[in-house]
């Protein structure tokens, strides 16, 4: 019997491993004590300045609990600090002086990765980056939540 054929959130989370992986490992044969995942969070420092985390969250365009898990292994890390804001509930994301000096090496590793990324495009026969920002318009546009509940609907299912 065939194996079954993989669902699209194993594709995808399959993927985001291989590709996650490997960059953490280069940054760690460059040195760095990065994360793929600090990225977003300080490049909208970079452009903004010290930030709330509901800020980050935005910006990036992930959830608060996302942004604040992130932040929270960057402070363990030392990356960035978390100053009190304008009310007791608010954390204001700084970026600490370890971070600023690690973002010239960062930047040589972004400018890497980002060729590689354009090698990978031009190997595929669509490039990965266009169907995934097609992937997520329409996704902004239809949640995944109301396909499913559309599709269980019109098949008479409630399971996923």
């Amino acid at each position: 019997m065939d194996a079954p054929s993989p669902t699209l959130g194993t594709l995808v989370r399959h993927l985001l491993e291989q590709l996650d992986g490997d960059l953490e490992a280069v940054y760690a044969a460059s040195g760095l004590e990065w994360r793929p995942r600090y990225t977003p969070v300080l490049r909208v420092l970079m452009r903004l300045g010290p930030a709330s985390i509901k800020v980050l969250a935005q910006e990036i365009g992930i959830t608060h609990s996302a942004a604040s898990q992130t932040v929270t292994q960057m402070a363990k890390q030392r990356l960035v600090a978390l100053k009190p804001g304008a009310d007791a509930r608010e954390r204001i994301v700084v970026l600490s002086a370890k971070t600023r000096r690690m973002v010239p090496a960062l930047q040589r590793q972004w400018a890497a990765t980002n060729a590689a990324a354009a090698q990978l495009d031009a190997e595929l026969s669509v490039p990965l980056s266009a169907v995934l920002a097609e992937a997520i318009a329409a996704l902004n546009q239809r949640p995944f939540a109301a396909r499913i509940a559309a599709a269980a609907a019109t098949s008479g299912s409630t399971a996923p």
